[in-house]
């Protein structure tokens, strides 16, 4: 019996690969991309000064490891839009006639806004920022100024944590469990779905219709994109009843903008079904792509703390953008313009992924 199990497990490779590769993916995400301390986070600079002063800060974040300043916008306006679509984690704002209030005792006010929802991946540089601010002043306030430095620090620094001032970890969880609620149960059920089929002999029985293979798969498509809906309406409910989830953009565009990744998924279940030659092979495939959807998204973990090569992998699943898009829209108000930026690579990976399923549907069905 030992023997005959060791030739069923050589006849079977996928499914010794995936016994193998699963682990092997668990190891190099967690040992080298997984990061729970993010450095190196983008930050805009809005200064309406230019002493001393506001340059040592700046050269300050710059040396530190904390943040890398990518921009200096000219308008609050331009600050603002920054931080809303994302492209900067956090926003200094520093005022006019800074240095000459620090040389006249006045203390003038220091800004650092963070993009705050989700807290862990700004709370370690926002808690380093006022020591930074203190050495960084220590090497201007010397000879005569130096007793500026005694007491009270010279700039009263202020910490606004933007969509989520209280740091609370659900309106940061629960948006992002739709994403992976919908990954998890959509491909699994899609891939299971069309193999069923095919291991009973039925789907040959559905080619000699006259049906063509893509009705077929829209047939077994179509329904789960209402089970689908089914899951976002009931998580838009407990998010909102449940746990008091600020919803400050449109429910309705996020009902329509799921669609693309609903689709995407159910596409990725497909492609599946026509890898796997059995239900068991399906379910290993699935995990196989969900694992690296959860890990590399930004649900579980800042996405700015992974390595480069792990945000360009995490940048191709659509689990990426659909947080940022979902995010965006509930926590901070994004319209449909700001969302295009996340859009457009979720339709992308659905076309791509349709059109490998379609032609390895064809071939293996033939």
């Amino acid at each position: 019996m030992v023997g005959k199990e060791f030739v069923q497990m050589r006849r079977d490779r996928l499914t010794f690969a995936m016994l193998i590769g699963i682990p092997l993916i668990q190891l190099i995400l967690f040992g080298y991309a997984i990061n729970s301390d993010p450095r190196h986070l983008p930050t805009a600079v809005l200064s309406a000064d230019n002493s001393p002063f506001s340059r040592s800060i700046v050269t300050g974040m710059q040396t530190s490891t904390f943040f890398d300043v990518t921009s200096f916008p000219k308008t609050r306006a331009e600050a603002t839009d920054l931080i809303r679509k994302g492209v900067v984690q956090f926003v200094v704002t520093i005022p006019e006639q800074f240095g000459r209030d620090i040389l006249r005792g006045d203390r003038p006010v220091l800004l650092l806004e963070a993009d705050a929802t989700d807290p862990m991946a700004t709370g370690n540089a926002a808690g380093s920022f006022p020591e930074i601010v203190r050495r960084a002043l220590a090497k201007e306030l010397k000879g005569n100024a130096a007793n500026l430095n005694q007491g009270l620090a010279p700039v009263d620094i202020r910490i606004h944590n933007d969509y989520n001032p209280e740091a609370i970890s659900q309106y940061n969880i629960v948006p992002g469990l739709m994403g992976v609620i919908l990954t998890m149960t959509l491909v699994m059920i899609t891939s299971l779905a069309i193999t069923r089929e095919s291991e009973r002999g039925t789907m040959e029985h559905l080619l000699a219709t006259p049906v063509r293979p893509l009705e077929v798969m829209l047939g077994k498509i179509v329904p789960y994109i209402f089970v689908g809906y089914i899951q976002i309406t009931l998580i838009v409910l407990a998010a909102r009843l449940l746990f008091n989830v600020p919803m400050h953009g449109s429910v309705p565009l996020v009902f329509a903008l799921s669609l693309l990744f609903i689709g995407a998924n159910l596409s990725v279940g497909v492609t599946i079904s026509t890898v796997v030659r059995n239900q068991l092979q399906a379910v290993q495939m699935s995990i196989f792509f969900f694992l690296p959807s959860l890990l590399l998204s930004g649900f579980m973990f800042p996405f700015r703390g992974m390595p480069q090569w792990a945000q360009v992998v995490g940048s191709i699943l659509p689990l990426t953008h659909y947080l940022r898009l979902i995010r965006g829209i509930l926590l901070k108000g994004n319209g449909l313009e700001d969302s295009i930026q996340h859009v457009w690579p979720i339709l992308f990976f659905w076309f791509v992924v349709v059109a490998i399923g379609l032609k390895r549907y064809r071939r293996t069905l033939d």
